[in-house]
């Protein structure tokens, strides 16, 4: 007995009402697995896959390309034997909702006639677990997507160590930048595919602006005309901290099987003095300013075509190890595209790491509607004084944007102040756990 299954829109957040249904990967007549990507739908944060929760046959689409979807809408239908149903429990069936509306943002800086760069969960999953990359697989689904048996055949014809060879050509070749001490590697750049019927005979390139673009733009463009903005700054000796991350890194790594960040040790100095000064953990309110007590620290991190903020919970609870393994996961989700809305939401007090593609100094946009950003810049080695004689010293600049109508220039002073303090704090004796 064939039963039918409505297929409708999950809430993506709680403050979302509806979507935007962005491209069908399935059409009439073909077969869905449990768990596999229908559509794709457009959110103000991320592009997010649908799944279905149920196999069987696709009958009928009922929401059409570019339609803006309620919450709860049904937007296709799905016929299955009698048995289809009965095998997703409706704890499964939800958990699949779920991780489809909280799913990969989508990559979308292809034409708008090609589903080359859309990856599905499964593919980049696979992918990351045998370490390729997805640029340089064939794809051979609809619109030149990228499927699983893609993703194996290319493991198995030996291309990944073809490839492998040839950038260990180019590292030898090519000299890695030491501007300062966080810069390890060459910054990433922007991959833009030029389109040659646009490009032939004119010198500029014509890219569509994506979604995830459009919502930083708003945001950004939010942030500034209704945030009145001030900046300051402030040096840090963090000779200490220097020698004192160098005692552990390897063993760490080892140990936790993750990277031991400067990151760590700022947004510990920086959740122990919000702690001093909470203030700075606050937001506008009109006629309020409402301070919040969790203190949820945002990470900046930039991907080669957009900047996301995933949060880091309760980082005043975490020591040093727990918020540097947090900060690996939190930044690999978002270069592999792994983010979920709930990665991104919550978030009050933000920190940036310039210095990571060595900046020594920034001013940075307020990450709306909180109070204040941080920007930890470039460790450089100067000459200082010290006692009336010159040493050689690990200097780095510490950068605060802060929203003028919440904070003044003393609260923010005394801040930075405290930040400095907490950081060269740091010795051979401090613990990280």
């Amino acid at each position: 007995m064939s039963v039918i299954t409505e297929i409708t829109l999950p809430q993506l957040a709680e403050s979302q009402v509806s979507a935007t249904i962005d491209r069908w990967l399935k059409k009439p007549g073909d077969w869905v697995d449990v768990y596999e990507p229908i559509c794709e739908v457009n959110t103000d944060k991320v592009n997010a896959e649908i799944p279905s929760t149920v196999a069987g046959t696709l009958t009928k689409i009922l929401i059409g390309t570019g339609e803006d979807v309620p919450v709860g809408t049904a937007i296709c239908i799905i016929e299955s034997e009698g048995s289809g149903q009965e095998d997703v429990a409706p704890q499964e069936t939800e958990e699949a909702n779920h991780a489809g509306t909280l799913a990969t943002v989508a990559a979308t800086t292809g034409s708008d006639v090609s589903m080359r760069q859309r990856y599905s969960p499964a593919v980049q999953t696979l992918a990351a677990q045998h370490g390729i990359s997805l640029e340089q697989v064939q794809g051979t689904g609809l619109g030149g997507r990228i499927t699983r048996k893609d993703v194996l055949a290319y493991v198995a014809s030996g291309a990944r160590e073809v490839r492998q060879l040839e950038k260990a050509v180019e590292q030898t070749s090519q000299q890695v930048r030491t501007t300062g001490i966080h810069l390890s590697e060459s910054p990433k750049i922007p991959n833009i595919e030029i389109d040659d019927s646009y490009a032939a005979g004119r010198g500029e390139t014509y890219i569509d602006v994506t979604p995830i673009r459009n919502t930083i733009a708003r945001n950004m463009r939010q942030s500034v005309s209704e945030i009145p903005h001030a900046w300051t700054m402030i040096e840090v000796d963090v000779t200490n901290l220097v020698m004192l991350r160098n005692k552990y890194k390897e063993e760490f790594k080892k140990r936790e099987g993750v990277n031991l960040t400067y990151l760590a040790f700022l947004i510990k100095s920086v959740v122990n003095a919000i702690r001093d000064f909470p203030i700075m953990n606050s937001v506008w309110a009109v006629d309020k300013i409402i301070v919040k007590r969790d203190i949820n620290i945002s990470l900046a991190v930039g991907t080669e075509d957009s900047v996301m903020t995933p949060v880091i919970k309760n980082a005043d609870l975490k020591n040093v190890a727990g918020i540097a393994k947090e900060i690996e996961e939190l930044a690999l989700k978002t270069r592999e595209g792994k983010l979920t809305l709930s990665d991104m939401q919550g978030g009050t007090f933000t920190v940036n790491n310039t210095g990571s593609f060595g900046s020594i100094l920034s001013y940075p946009i307020i990450n709306y509607p909180q109070a204040a950003i941080l920007t930890f810049e470039s460790i450089v080695k100067k000459p200082v004084v010290i006692d009336d004689m010159i040493a050689v010293r690990s200097m780095a600049n510490i950068c605060l944007s802060l929203d003028h109508r919440i904070l003044d220039g003393v609260i923010c002073g005394r801040f930075l102040q405290r930040v400095k303090e907490n950081l060269e704090a740091f010795n051979l004796e401090s613990s990280i756990y």
